[in-house]
């Protein structure tokens, strides 16, 4: 029996995502050959625990540096107070980092690990180096190229992509090029072209509709003209998304422009629909009514529900994040409007407009023109997402348990 260490960085859930997808697969192709530990902290520690209730001793808690939140995204300002001063309740960035390195390298001592798997976690890839086991590095950048906060995280990209070198294998979550959602922000020398493999998007295998249509299923079905509009991330960054939006929406160009909003947060508070006549019903209401629609507001999509809207819609708009782009790109070939957050979502949105697949949004007033854009040239998008979808390679669970397979076996 192997021992794998899995080591998940907590800054958002797109780590925690992907590795729960592959050990999905791990679970089905090599059950009984490994031995699976995960360390994490904060709310990705809980999901963890969550997750695996009855292996509650293979989840380790180990605070790990994280920026600290601003009001987009991290706050430059105070993650570089936190670096030597304790900030919102956060002890110094430089002890956090000292324990963090400590810890995981007892936890490396005390179970021994044939391998192990860092997605995001860079430290654990400098770990492993020393102690010469084997590591794999799950990741969609390296080196990005940086815009409007370039002055100040440019020695953080040095570090990190230092970090990352020191892994065996460097894993691309994401197709090989010319398909490569994530190109622009990877910019690999020659000299570790040979350890990087691009396995494809570890993405959910296809959803089976199996419960009963829900109401908000049922309200869209036979609406043919909508627009996704997708609020993620921290609190901040939801707040001041949500109020873009809304200024989108008074604009005269989007009056009668149907749209779902979706607010990532598991309150049902937040469930209405504005119908054309001005009035708010519950959803249930109306679908009683049968209210011809033009907003819906979901607090929480479930799975289902998640991919009935992304069949329908006509477009989403989202901020860039590369698992979602995958999803909406690849898996349903629909354009996407994005509005990013940081530089590797600019990044990844700025690729997709250069290929046709979507538009770059920084403003509210382009985000409006962009609704227009797509609507007047959707034959020339969905041209171009048939091709991109065609080679939307969705393998990368199974094509890295093949590589976790042969380190071990070698």
């Amino acid at each position: 029996m192997k021992k794998i260490g899995g080591f998940v960085y907590p800054w958002g859930n797109g780590h925690f995502t992907r590795m729960m997808h592959l050990d999905k697969t791990i679970q089905d192709e090599m059950r009984d050959d490994v031995e699976m530990h995960y360390t994490s902290s904060g709310e990705i520690y809980q999901k963890l625990l969550q997750k695996f209730p009855q292996n509650k001793d293979r989840i380790h808690d180990i605070e790990m540096p994280t920026p600290i939140d601003g009001k987009k995204g991290p706050s430059i300002t105070l993650s570089s107070l936190n670096f030597l001063l304790p900030i919102s309740g956060r002890p110094p960035l430089l002890s956090v980092v000292t324990n963090y390195l400590r810890k995981e390298g007892k936890l490396y001592n005390n179970q021994k690990f044939d391998l192990v798997i860092n997605d995001g976690d860079v430290g654990s890839n400098a770990i492993a180096q020393r102690r010469n086991i084997k590591c794999i590095f799950i990741t969609n950048q390296f080196r990005p190229k940086l815009w409007a906060s370039r002055f100040y995280l440019y020695p953080g990209v040095v570090y990190v992509s230092k970090n990352i070198e020191k892994a065996t294998k460097i894993v691309v979550a994401d197709s090989p090029p010319p398909y490569t959602i994530c190109e622009y922000n990877l910019n690999f020398p020659d000299r570790l072209k040979e350890k990087v493999a691009y396995v494809g998007h570890f993405s959910n295998s296809g959803i089976v509709h199996s419960k009963p249509k829900s109401d908000t299923e049922r309200l869209i079905e036979n609406v043919d003209n909508f627009g996704y509009w997708m609020i993620t991330g921290n609190k901040s960054t939801k707040k001041i998304t949500l109020e873009n939006y809304k200024t989108a929406f008074h604009s005269s160009e989007m009056t009668s422009e149907r749209r779902i909003i979706s607010h990532a947060s598991a309150d049902p508070s937040l469930d209405k629909v504005l119908g054309k006549d001005g009035k708010t019903y519950t959803i249930s209401e109306a679908v009683e009514k049968k209210i011809d629609w033009i907003q819906i507001d979901i607090g929480f999509l479930s799975e289902q529900e998640k991919d009935t809207v992304l069949n329908l819609c006509k477009y989403a708009v989202i901020n860039g994040s590369h698992t979602a782009m995958g999803e909406i790109l690849g898996g349903k070939a629909k354009p996407i409007i994005g509005i990013p957050v940081y530089d590797e979502h600019t990044n990844q949105i700025k690729w997709a407009q250069d290929k046709n697949l979507g538009i770059l949004s920084t403003t509210v007033k382009q985000t409006v023109k962009a609704v227009s854009l797509i609507h007047d040239d959707y034959n020339k998008y969905q041209e171009n997402l048939s091709e991109f979808s065609r080679n939307y390679n969705t393998d990368g669970t199974k094509n890295t348990v093949k590589i976790i397979s042969e380190m071990l076996g070698n």
